[in-house]
């Protein structure tokens, strides 16, 4: 897993070959009377293929509209090259763009504001067929500025085999379904896990994992616009305990994990009682693992009542120069729409963002408790607009935050520096 698939969930493109109008001009017209619109995203060849279905149902729909895909491979190159093209005015009609990016975005007034085409007649997608806090930074004062494309809610898996052989004999999912998750039983489950030679907590070091356990732990991230996690006494706490698991080995951090024994290699060799993740996690488990020994649980509370989780998220947005609104407006829609989801998702790891299909995460079967993941997609939280906000911010506390994880900077000094840091940011 990596940052990509954390908030992409699978990516998939459809490629379609160019009626040749190419171009770098946003809405290219072959003279024909077919209109080609440029869109883009990132994502790995196997990804990209994901799109074909949905590329072909919508062109024989709409043969007047050719699709072409300009995708970017890596998640990592995505985002500048998309904002020279946007300065340069040759940047596609329409784009993804990652939930810890889409802020500055929004900011830089590149987008094209969307509330009128999305409530009008003919949207396939109203602003009410999504989930509120899964619009994070895409919503500035009420305005939409890109559509969730899709979601990966994070949750916690847990390794039946593991947490057996630690002793622990209570099943995370049926202490959640009876309102009895809670910290204390996590941590605890975690010090068992410990104590048997086994890592208890496997977390990938970004904002899903780190403000899902500040929620938990009854803290706040952002208040009334302000960074209070290094104030907030719950956030702090939770950040404390973070730290002192990371360091005493409780929690392993897959960041650092060597790629020979990476996170989903400890997980498979039941090495590990928890890993946190999204439903990509389906693939990595069917290539090698004993389906049955998995399961998932949300994140627990203080109280063991549900709380809001992170939940990664991508959006749809339409360059504001584009020359083609209404044919690029029809490709947004269509794609991000409960029949576009079903096309394009059906195959891949995602959950979909807009109601009405559940059917994708659910009608496999699999995991147990699937429900799960529509449980904290629907009341959790896409990264904050505060933060999200501002260009670079949340890398930039991630990557202190691994200072703190890994003892280079004490705890009390961490959370100092970190709030400088933030503070510095926001000017």
């Amino acid at each position: 897993m990596n940052r990509a698939l954390a908030v992409l969930g699978i990516l998939a493109v459809a490629t379609t070959a160019c009626s040749g109008s190419g171009g770098n001009v946003p809405g290219m017209s072959s003279g024909s009377g077919q209109v080609t619109i440029r869109w883009s995203t990132w994502g790995s060849a196997e990804d990209i293929k994901l799109y074909e279905k949905f590329t072909e149902n919508f062109e024989k729909r709409h043969p007047d509209i050719k699709l072409k895909l300009e995708p970017v491979a890596k998640y990592e190159d995505y985002h500048p090259k998309l904002l020279a093209q946007l300065t340069s005015k040759t940047a596609p009609d329409v784009f993804f763009v990652g939930d810890d990016n889409i802020g500055k975005f929004v900011s830089a007034g590149v987008l094209t504001p969307l509330n009128d085409k999305l409530a009008g007649p003919s949207s396939k997608s109203k602003p009410e067929d999504f989930f509120e806090g899964i619009y994070g930074g895409a919503k500035k004062d009420g305005q939409i500025y890109g559509v969730p494309n899709d979601t990966n809610p994070e949750v916690l898996w847990f390794d039946k085999k593991a947490l057996k052989d630690a002793g622990i004999t209570e099943d995370p999912a049926a202490l959640n379904e009876a309102g009895r998750w809670t910290m204390a039983t996590y941590l605890d489950m975690n010090a068992k896990l410990k104590a048997a030679g086994k890592a208890g907590s496997i977390f990938w070091n970004w904002y899903g994992s780190t403000y899902s356990m500040i929620n938990g732990f009854g803290g706040k991230v952002w208040d009334g616009g302000k960074f209070v996690a290094t104030t907030d006494l719950k956030a702090r706490a939770a950040l404390q305990a973070l730290a002192k698991g990371y360091q005493d080995k409780t929690f392993l951090s897959a960041d650092l994990l060597p790629d020979s024994n990476g996170p989903s290699t400890q997980f498979l060799k039941h090495k590990a009682g928890f890993y946190a993740g999204g439903r990509w996690m389906i693939d990595s488990l069917k290539k090698g693992g004993e389906l049955d020994d998995y399961d998932i649980v949300p994140f627990p509370s203080q109280t063991g009542q549900p709380m809001p989780g992170a939940v990664a998220a991508s959006y749809l947005a339409l360059n504001k120069d584009t020359k083609l609104p209404e044919q690029a407006y029809t490709f947004l829609t269509e794609f991000v729409s409960k029949d576009g989801q079903l096309i394009r998702l059906k195959d891949g790891g995602a959950v979909p963002s807009v109601k009405g299909a559940e059917q994708i995460v659910l009608a496999g079967g699999y995991p147990a408790h699937a429900q799960t993941f529509l449980d904290v997609r629907d009341t959790g939280f896409a990264n904050y607009p505060e933060e999200v906000a501002v260009p670079g911010l949340t890398a930039d506390i991630n990557e202190h935050l691994m200072k703190v994880w890994t003892g280079k900077v004490g705890f009390d000094e961490g959370m100092t520096q970190l709030q400088k840091l933030v503070d510095g940011k926001l000017g």
